[in-house]
């Protein structure tokens, strides 16, 4: 009888000893990603913030990595655990926090994190949309042997303008997304169908391709509205027009829209001073005008389209296959956006 109450007592504490780790890996959530996603919108479509749970994701699975923090299809990865309500509402105001840095891998290795340098777009939020994308590349201009698609550099300036963003405390949603490009140095910059809307695969249609992206921004900014005191969505383009017209930067808004049109206003009127800076003498001929254009009728958010030149044109091609001028445009529009938003605190 000494020897069963023993053997039972002993039992029940490796019982006691085990339960909690078998807890823990009943817990674990995995998933295998799908085709063309990445650790970031792997980690949204499981209502992870990439900014609190990329680091997480990376230790959890680094085995299953390849160098280059790629996913691989048809290889099941652990989903970082939620943290609890106070971790995470710590990790937000840290990451938000002026002198500190947020994550964002969309950027790529070289700029992912950013240093938060500045409060003044604190309580704002972006949703910022690079035109085309996946199988439809967009204009196309040629350099000699170099093919020029226009999503390839409607995409680099988004990203460039997402960091200036980010850096001075705005909360910015990357609606169309390439996994491995990140901001690229490069005057002609490769060309890929690789781009996602958030993770999901970009149609051929074009009524079904623009709604899909207008469905993204509208889900998120219905519960974004309720957080930030002032979200916007920006839809990157470059025209494309006969050779010989060379254009400046125009700015659409849609129909009705006074907030549109005064985001707009701001962009240009930045726009046109920092030409009259740049290039005394030239001028500048943008303009602002109401377009109807399927992205501003169909998106929630106030939104302003933007047409960053003409690809045909030697003189516009310059302008944006130089990284220095993709990243002074990218300045101009973040400099155009706090703009309108101090003005109208």
């Amino acid at each position: 009888m000494k020897i069963a109450t023993q053997f039972i007592v002993r039992f029940s504490l490796l019982l006691l000893l085990f339960a909690p780790l078998c807890g823990v890996r009943a817990q674990q959530q995995t998933d295998v990603p799908r085709r063309g996603e990445g650790i970031t919108t792997f980690l949204q479509r499981h209502g992870r913030s990439p900014k609190l749970y990329y680091d997480d994701f990376v230790e959890l699975n680094r085995k299953k990595l390849r160098g280059s923090e790629e996913l691989r299809l048809g290889v099941s990865y652990i989903v970082p655990p939620l943290k609890d309500a106070s971790s995470t509402s710590a990790s937000k105001k840290k990451n938000s926090r002026r002198g500190k840095s947020v994550r964002e891998p969309l950027l790529g290795k070289r700029f992912r994190d950013v240093a938060v340098t500045s409060d003044r777009l604190a309580g704002t939020c972006f949703y910022l949309v690079s035109g085309h994308g996946g199988p439809d590349p967009g204009a196309i201009g040629r350099v000699g042997r170099h093919e020029l698609h226009e999503d390839e550099y409607a995409y680099d300036i988004i990203l460039r303008l997402a960091r200036y963003l980010l850096s001075e405390g705005a909360e910015v949603r990357i609606i169309i997304q390439d996994a491995k490009d990140g901001i690229r140095g490069d005057a002609y910059l490769s060309n890929s169908k690789r781009e996602t809307c958030m993770g999901d695969p970009i149609p051929l249609n074009q009524v079904a391709r623009l709604q899909q992206r207008c469905d993204k921004i509208n889900t998120l900014y219905a519960k974004d509205r309720k957080r930030y005191k002032y979200c916007r969505a920006l839809f990157v383009h470059v025209d494309s027009q006969g050779r010989g017209k060379q254009m400046d930067v125009y700015f659409y808004h849609a129909a009705g829209s006074g907030k549109g049109e005064r985001l707009a206003d701001a962009l240009r009127s930045t726009f046109k001073a920092k030409y009259g800076i740049h290039q005394p003498g030239r001028g500048f001929t943008g303009t602002v005008s109401e377009r109807g254009l399927y992205v501003l009728n169909h998106t929630t958010p106030v939104a302003v389209f933007v047409e960053l030149g003409n690809i045909q044109n030697q003189s516009d091609l310059r302008r944006l296959v130089q990284p220095d001028n993709r990243e002074a445009l990218a300045k101009w529009l973040k400099d155009g956006i706090a703009k309108d938003y101090v003005s109208n605190k």
